[in-house]
């Protein structure tokens, strides 16, 4: 029997802050490589030559795939139960919907990176690893919530075991797409960057999935409020005990030239794949927002933001058009002020400037958030 959950017609507030706080922390992480991409930041990065600045840019940025990844898999639970069998349109919707996404992703999204077509060089990224880890989860709800949960918990904590495993020749490109960052050719004349391997971040949508049922509208709110910074604390606990320690799952910190510094390396974690300490920093810190979003009055006063969050791939899909028409206009206005980039001479300029795309973007954003409430008939509207 599924668990009552909110009727269609009512969105969860919480969730849509939470995603929508990531899609603007995206939003300012996508102008940095957008206007100051002629000084990359390594992974990790480089915390002795970095400005302070710049890198707590890129630490705010790194909430924003597991917590959207996390999410995915509550909003698959939660889409569930409004249908009458849950399980089997929870699959069908997770293929479909992920077949999509990576679909997209190699078409629209590298096109709008790198405005090629057909592209020369393929990047797969955060929507490429959305989309196989929805095909995953469609497969893997058929497991009892337990066995979710330990696959979940394992994968996120047991793949670094697997950081060692180089595969070469023939079945190099599948390895890549698992664990292994690297570059292959599955054709000739044509590179593909797995950006994202996606085996840890199929753990963390099943664990978004197995936590679903926290959501539920019989569930007691207290009582979900208690797993949260349970939960939220356990991860944030378990990334400081690690961390001091340099255990396991990452590379070692060291003391820097000043406090600052010695803070920079003890936070500057492992995205390309995500390490066990860079899950637990930016998934304890999403459970307790989710927990602190459940508040009413601070529901109320940060309402834009939500309206972010419950229309995320059109933002998504609309910020990297603006971004791209933003570069080009500047290019033609100032020319390459950096090599053969246009650049900012200083990262304070990324903030106000994602500040103003974002409140520019806002009215776009609310139109279509409303069209996908008015017409449920649009079944296609979901997808975005």
């Amino acid at each position: 029997m599924p668990v009552a959950a909110p009727s269609p017609r009512a969105r969860l507030v919480q969730i849509d802050l939470l995603r929508g706080l990531v899609m603007l922390l995206m939003l300012l992480d996508h102008v940095r490589e957008t206007f100051f991409l002629h000084m990359q930041l390594s992974d990790p990065v480089d915390v002795d030559d970095v400005s302070p600045l710049l890198f707590g840019f890129r630490l705010l940025a790194h909430l924003c795939a597991p917590v959207f990844v996390f999410l995915t898999g509550l909003s698959a639970w939660l889409y569930g139960q409004r249908q009458p069998d849950p399980r089997a349109a929870t699959a069908a919707f997770l293929f479909k919907r992920g077949l999509f996404l990576v679909v997209l992703e190699v078409t629209l999204v590298n096109f709008a990176w790198t405005l090629q077509f057909p592209p020369q060089t393929l990047y797969l990224q955060v929507i490429w690893a959305i989309g196989l880890s929805m095909l995953a989860l469609s497969a893997l709800l058929w497991l009892p919530r337990p066995a979710l949960v330990a696959l979940g918990l394992a994968l996120v904590a047991g793949h670094n075991l697997l950081d060692g495993v180089r595969v070469e020749g023939g079945w190099s490109g599948v390895w890549a797409v698992l664990h292994q960052r690297a570059w292959f050719e599955p054709i000739d004349g044509m590179r593909v960057r797995t950006s994202y391997p996606v085996l840890p971040w199929i753990g963390v949508i099943a664990l978004g999935h197995a936590a679903g049922p926290w959501f539920a509208a019989g569930f007691d709110p207290a009582r979900r409020r208690q797993r949260l910074l349970t939960w939220g604390l356990g991860a944030l606990a378990a990334f400081a005990g690690l961390r001091l320690v340099n255990g396991y799952g990452e590379a070692p910190w060291h003391v820097g030239e000043d406090a600052l510094r010695t803070a920079m390396a003890l936070f500057n974690v492992t995205k390309y794949p995500p390490s066990l300490l860079f899950l637990c920093l930016t998934l304890g810190t999403g459970l307790l927002l989710l927990r602190l979003f459940e508040r009413p009055s601070l529901a109320r006063r940060l309402e834009p933001v939500a309206v972010y969050g419950s229309a995320p791939m059109f933002f998504y899909l609309l910020h990297l058009c603006a971004l791209r028409l933003l570069y080009l206009a500047a290019v033609a206005v100032w020319g390459h002020t950096q090599g053969t980039l246009f650049g900012f001479d200083d990262p304070a300029w990324l903030l106000p400037v994602a500040v103003a795309l974002a409140v520019a973007l806002y009215p776009a954003v609310r139109w279509f958030a409303a069209l996908k409430a008015r017409r449920r008939d649009l079944r296609w509207l979901r997808y975005f």
